[in-house]
């Protein structure tokens, strides 16, 4: 998964990446150049006392080290040039992708482990980008051309690498192995530990409420124990990393110097050629570690990959239609026919079986028990997620054939938790309308029964507005919801819920307020309140994701003994008779 990853998103820095190995293959050659030099600075110049000789050859090895320097800057700075560009491209990817999913994909991945793969999961890649423009490009040619230097310098003391460099190699190759699985726990982990603080940290009202502190301080605590534990473990393998290498270096520069003295006493070597050897061996087992640090990424980073892939492979179950249509001759109509839904795997379908007709001036209700499928029926009208059988068309045309702009701009949706954006009171309500006046927005708030708590605020339309609208109650999120689907003015009207925590009175001012408006629009209204929905043209009762009854109010009471439970167990008899009166 990491090579196909890498080589998706690193393809169109080919030239770079080319102009990067150009410069590591400089500065690597001009760095193995160096001791050669000063072999022959110390067996020449200063075994000679040749003054003129030291100064000459000591110039050009400045000038080389120069050049290097600038090599090594250069391919430092195009390196995270394309590491930064891999990164920002896979978020990009990711992110598009994950803002095609139907609510059954952001359900099957979850939204705390797709906050984590889309910012830590692509930082562990990028990093192993970075690390690999940096040093993996050049360890591999240290390695090669100074293994073939040092024979050229003593062939008799570099016996030495075929024992250092195997013996190396061999005990990197076993800690990464044992990394691998371990890093791959460890995002398991931290997707873990972000799903708890995302949770706690939304509820905390509810937390402080139940006087919870300690039992989600102790959830919490088990989750970290738990995420210390995999990145003590994986801590403690990276560390076996430099003690080896400093360990071979050491042994194998005291080998070197042991060899080379007898070497030099014999006359078969030089002082400089043994100081050049050393400074080879060195930079030899350097390149080795530079390619053990890089390996040490790896596993880290395939974990990731591997999460990253599988984002990138699931695809949306609500697909784009080939040949969308985009106009529609007909204004407001809402069809469902012999409509289902059921999730993959699952035993039985969360929807079956309903069909109704709804058109504009009309007000179809849902009303049902928690979990009869309510709010999955209105995701299916909004194209949240797709039928899995049936049939749902606005204005004659299946949704799944239609433009997703098309039906949008028919539809204002009301969620059952009303989303608020950081930002001020205006750019909520011009979501979904950029261009709408401050009149219009004046027009949707009084419609909404908002006008009062936004003169309020600070600032009126300008007031803040906390991410998630975390400054303002329950009834206001609910009511800047409506509002925002108000200032839309669509053919379509869709709330889920929306009214649930509206006080009564509140409920009533909104409902007829309403009313001005949606005279030529169609309305579905989810609730759990019969007094909300005693009013409507059509009221479709669910249970267990099967209609029981469609009908008006007076005809269900009568005729569908699980709606007539339900209005019994809200109210009270002369409210029953009232509402059938009416």
């Amino acid at each position: 998964m990491l090579i196909r990853v890498l080589r998706r998103f690193l393809a169109p820095y080919r030239l770079p990446i080319a102009l990067i190995i150009a410069l590591q293959t400089g500065q690597t050659i001009a760095t193995l150049y160096l001791p050669r030099m000063l072999q022959r600075l110390i067996d020449r110049g200063v075994a000679n006392d040749d003054r003129s000789y030291l100064w000459s050859m000591g110039g050009w090895m400045v000038l080389v080290s120069v050049v290097q320097v600038l090599l090594a800057i250069a391919a430092v700075y195009y390196g995270s040039r394309v590491a930064n560009g891999f990164g920002r491209d896979l978020r990009r990817d990711l992110f598009h992708q994950v803002m095609s999913y139907s609510t059954r994909e952001i359900g099957q991945l979850g939204s705390a482990s797709l906050i984590t793969r889309i910012t830590n999961d692509v930082q562990q890649v990028q990093m192993l980008v970075q690390m690999t423009s940096t040093m993996a490009v050049a360890a591999p040619i240290t390695l090669i051309g100074g293994v073939i230097l040092a024979l050229q310098v003593d062939t008799g003391m570099s016996s030495l690498l075929i024992v250092a460099v195997p013996a190396l190699t061999l005990g990197v190759t076993i800690v990464i192995a044992k990394m691998v699985p371990t890093f791959r726990l460890m995002q398991v982990r931290l997707d873990r530990i972000n799903g708890v603080l995302r949770e706690q940290i939304t509820g905390l009202r509810v937390v402080r409420a139940f006087v919870r502190e300690a039992d989600e301080e102790h959830r919490f605590d088990v989750t970290n124990v738990e995420l210390t534990a995999t990145s003590v473990r994986a801590g403690r393998l990276s560390a076996f990393m430099m003690p080896l290498v400093v360990i071979a270096l050491n042994l194998s520069s005291a080998a070197a110097v042991w060899i080379g003295a007898d070497r030099i006493r014999s006359g078969d070597t030089s002082v400089g050629a043994l100081i050049a050897f050393l400074s080879y061996l060195a930079q030899i087992l350097m390149s080795v570690m530079m390619a053990s640090m890089v390996a040490g990424f790896i596993p880290r980073a395939s974990a990731c990959a591997e999460r990253l892939a599988e984002v990138l492979d699931t695809a949306s179950s609500v697909v784009p239609p080939a040949s969308p249509v985009r106009h529609l001759t007909e204004r407001a109509s809402l069809e469902l026919r012999d409509v289902g839904f059921r999730y993959p795997g699952a035993e039985a379908a969360v929807l079956a079986g309903v069909s109704f007709t709804a058109g504009p001036g009309e007000t179809t209700a849902i009303i049902g028990a928690t979990g009869s499928g309510k709010s999955t029926l209105i995701n299916l009208i909004a194209r949240l997620a797709d039928v899995t059988s049936g049939e749902v068309l606005i204005d004659g045309v299946d949704v799944r054939a239609l433009d997703a702009d098309a039906l949008a701009e028919r539809i204002g949706l009301v969620p059952q938790k009303p989303y608020l954006f950081g930002g001020t009171v205006a750019t909520n309500l011009r979501y979904g309308r950029p261009d709408a006046s401050d009149d219009d927005l004046w027009a949707a708030l009084d419609i909404a029964q908002a006008r009062e708590f936004v003169t309020a605020l600070d600032g009126g339309l300008n007031g803040v507005v906390a991410q998630g609208g975390a400054n303002l109650s329950g009834g206001q999120r609910q009511r800047l919801a409506i509002a925002r689907a108000i200032v839309r003015r669509p053919e379509i009207y869709l709330f889920d819920d929306s009214f649930s925590a509206l006080d009564l009175a509140t409920d009533a001012k909104v409902r007829a307020a309403l009313a001005t408006i949606t005279h030529d629009a169609t309305v579905v209204i989810v609730a759990q309140r019969v007094s909300t929905i005693a009013g409507a043209d059509r009221i479709v009762v669910l249970e267990d994701g099967e209609p029981v009854g469609i009908g008006r109010h007076s005809e269900l009471v009568a005729a569908c003994p699980i709606y007539a439970e339900i209005v019994a167990s809200q109210l009270e008899a002369h409210d029953v008779e009232a509402l059938n009166r009416g």
